[in-house]
């Protein structure tokens, strides 16, 4: 990105979210991120399964 290597940038990016978003949202947005992150891959198998299936249409969702 600036040039100066992969690890001290990566460095400087967090500590300037942590210095935007603070110590004490962080570990929230963590686990808001994986929870995404989790929905995500639930849903991309549930895809795949029913492609594999051969059922087109979604179910309903209650």
């Amino acid at each position: 990105m600036f040039g100066i290597g992969r690890l001290p940038e990566l460095i400087i990016l967090l500590i300037v979210i942590l210095l935007i978003i603070g110590p004490g949202k962080l570990p929230s947005l963590g686990r808001g991120l994986g929870e995404m992150i989790r929905g995500f891959r639930q849903e991309a198998e549930t895809d795949t399964a029913k492609k594999h299936d051969g059922s087109s249409e979604p179910s309903p969702k209650s």
